[in-house]
Formats: structure tokens, sequence, C-alpha cells
């Protein structure tokens, strides 16, 4: 760890999760690394966690809780960044566990290498999980094995995210596990300045794609942990399971466009991008309510948007993406069977 105990902000959007709140604020408070400003924004929550929030903030000092209206993810997270006063910034979602080491190892990795960013793995747990992963967690995690540094991030999140082609990469020695992310915040550490001048887009969905590609541009090196430092809830409340409508589809097609036309600018392969986009995009031609008038002329939009995205790539950067897309898209039926699925 470095000799200064520079402040960590941590910041943890809240909203209907009184079954599950105490679990997560409890594994941030029970950290090994003490100097932390734990940011609580209730967003504008219907059952009692408001008040557990604020239970939380009278028992601990480090413990800030904004209570707003209503508004969202975006919203929240965007409170908590103008609140924040750390040298580090780290978010939670409200009903995952953080391990006990989780922003010491995070800290030491970043400041060590020089990093701006640095990362851990994960594992997802079902409901009937919680006390034993709360158990474990509460442990701490055994000392990293290896702390690997690596540049280009974007270029990173666009082309490595296949699992079948990491663990080909790793069989072949290229430590490609280590270079792979996605959009999620949680289970990393930034330095503030990253996030000087960004913020979430509120009232849409993919709020973090969308900030994703402008993020990671600005990051010259990115320090990876090989242990799990973070767990994530699954169960069946969460948006990720929900079904989806209409404009859940057309906001993913907007923020990974953006993030396309952004990599073409950088010169980088899309290959993230187009996998969501042209799975967005069919999912929204299956959608409820297409046929409304509105959604009819913003599909339409869209698929004009599609083509004329698709038409900027050569031809072997398009059979590239094409068949990386395939590849993951066998990869999500067996993903979705097994962790849609946990009790």
């Amino acid at each position: 760890m470095p000799q200064s105990q520079p402040l960590v902000s941590i910041i943890v959007p809240v909203y209907n999760a009184e079954e599950y709140l105490h679990y997560c604020v409890d594994s941030i408070l029970g950290q090994s690394y003490t100097n932390l400003e734990v940011i609580l924004v209730d967003d504008g929550a219907k059952d009692s966690s408001p008040a557990i929030c604020d239970a939380y903030a009278a028992q601990d000092p480090r413990v800030t809780v904004i209570h707003q209206t209503n508004g969202g993810i975006s919203k929240a997270q965007n409170a908590g960044l103008d609140a924040a006063h750390g040298e580090y910034i780290a978010f939670s979602d409200n009903d995952d566990i953080l391990d006990r080491r989780n922003i010491e190892y995070l800290l030491h990795a970043l400041v060590s290498t020089g990093a701006d960013m640095s990362k851990a793995r994960w594992r997802q747990f079902g409901v009937s999980q919680l006390e034993t992963v709360a158990a474990e967690a509460a442990q701490g995690a055994k000392t990293p094995g290896k702390i690997t540094v690596f540049e280009h991030p974007l270029a990173a999140y666009q082309t490595v995210f296949c699992k079948s082609l990491r663990l080909i990469g790793d069989k072949l020695g290229r430590n490609t596990e280590a270079r792979y992310f996605n959009e999620a915040n949680w289970c990393r550490l930034y330095k503030r300045e990253l996030w000087d001048g960004i913020r979430f887009p509120e009232g849409m969905y993919a709020q973090d794609t969308a900030i994703a590609g402008k993020l990671y541009v600005r990051i010259n090196k990115v320090a990876d942990i090989d242990i799990n430092l973070y767990n994530w809830l699954q169960h069946p409340e969460s948006v990720t399971h929900q079904k989806s409508d209409f404009s859940f589809h057309h906001d993913h097609i907007t923020a990974s466009a953006s993030n396309f036309k952004l990599c073409l600018r950088h010169g980088v392969t899309p290959m993230r991008s187009y996998y969501t986009l042209v799975s967005e995009f069919h999912a929204e031609a299956k959608a409820p309510h297409i046929h409304e008038p509105h959604n009819h002329q913003q599909y339409e939009s869209d698929k004009i948007l599609v083509q004329e995205l698709i038409r900027q790539l050569s031809n072997s950067n398009r059979i590239k993406c094409a068949m990386i897309r395939q590849i993951r898209l066998s990869e999500k039926a067996i993903y979705d069977r097994r962790i849609k699925n946990m009790k």
C-alpha cells in the first residue's frame, strides 16, 4: 500500500433494495482499507431503503446520504460523482457484495503501476448463496498472484469479450483474460480526474455503455488483478432479467452507435459495438409496441443508422465482426441458461 492514505469515494445508487442493501453496505464499511467516503444515493426509493441509509450515516461518519426524487440510476450516479471528494472513485450496485480487500488491492495495483484505472475479477451468485458469499467476502481474498498492466483499453474493450476466445488466448500463454472488461463500473477503481466532464446520460437505458468509449480513450494504462474481488447478485427483480421494452433496445442501439463512431475515429475495430448494435436492432424489431407509429418511425431511423455504420467497415472487418458476433451469441445462449436461472 502507498504510505499516504488517499481518500476513496464509493458511490452506491440505492433504489428499493431493502432486502439486500445491508449486505452491500456492510461489505463496504468492513473494507480493510478504511479511508473511505461512502456515498449512498437514495433515488426516491419507496421501501425502507432511505431509512436504512440514514441509519448507516448515523452510525458511521464515513457515510453520506443523498435523497433525491426518482430519476434513474444515471441521475443517482451523477449525484454521487458531483458530491465525491475522493482522489479515487469506485462504484457498487446496491445489492452486490465487495470482498473485504477490494479497495486495498485495487488501490495498490493502481498506485504501484502508475495506472489510471485498476480492475479485478468478479463472480455471479444467486439469492440462496447470500449468507455464504457475504461470509466469504468478509474473510478477504488471498494476495493477488499477478498484476497485469496493459494499454489501449478502448481496443481491449472492443475486441476481447468472447469467453471462448479468451480461454484459447490464455491456453496459448497470452494472458488474454487480463485484458477483458466490459462497460460495468463496479469492481474498478478510477483516478478521479478521469470523470472530469463526463457524466452518465439521464433518462435512458445503457447509461454505462453510452460513456464507456469516452472514458476509455482517456485511460493510458489499466492494471488487472487476477482474483475475485466483487460478487454480483443475480435475482429476478434485476433490470438485466426483466423483459425489455422498445426503448430498452433503442437506447442500446444509440449507445453502441456512439461507441461505434468513436472507434472508427480512433482506428479501432468496433467488434463489441457491432455485436450490440446488430443484436439490439434485431431485438428491437420484435419488441412490444413496435407497431405504434412513433416506435415504428424510430425503428426505421435505427435501420438507416445501422446500415450506414456497417457500410463504413472494410470488408475484412465486417467479416471479423460478424464472425465474432456469432461466437458471442452462442456463448450468450449458454450464459443465459446458467446465470438467469440462479437461485
